[in-house]
């Protein structure tokens, strides 16, 4: 997984580190394309298509399985959460669900890198760590 702000250089650094990979966009994919693609950018995209089209629950059972069914897949997300908290309801409760899947991805990674600047910093490198083991929701606060 790949995180960082808007315009920060995380695709050229995903593609820097991963060569070989065939991006697809989350602002125009299929549904099902994430099942089986190798990496996804603008992940967020794609969660705020689900939740307008209102597949929310599909996105969440999906979120759920896809560490077994597309394991070595490499998500480039930006991170939504920061700035100022949006006036429209809809543009809250996609920044809180954007923050909670990836949070809840991110602990079943084996590596998360966060890119500022276009610099990637590592801020994971193990196996599923304490959260995704115990079975902890990170949709829960």
């Amino acid at each position: 997984m790949i995180i960082g702000g808007a315009f920060q250089g995380k695709l050229a650094y995903a593609k820097a580190l991963y060569p070989d990979i065939l991006w697809i966009d989350g602002r125009e994919c299929s549904f099902a394309a994430i099942e089986s693609c190798a990496g996804i950018n603008h992940f967020q995209e794609y969660i705020r298509r689900m939740m307008k089209e209102e597949k929310e629950a599909r996105l969440l059972a999906l979120v759920e399985r896809l560490p077994q069914i597309n394991a070595g897949i490499v998500i480039i997300s930006e991170e939504v959460g920061y700035g100022l908290v949006p006036v429209d309801s809809f543009e809250r409760k996609f920044r809180e669900q954007a923050g909670r899947i990836c949070t809840r991805l991110a602990a079943c990674c084996d590596r998360v890198d966060r890119v500022i600047c276009g610099i990637g910093t590592v801020i994971k490198a193990e196996a599923c760590n304490t959260l995704a083991r115990e079975g902890n929701n990170a949709y829960e606060d």
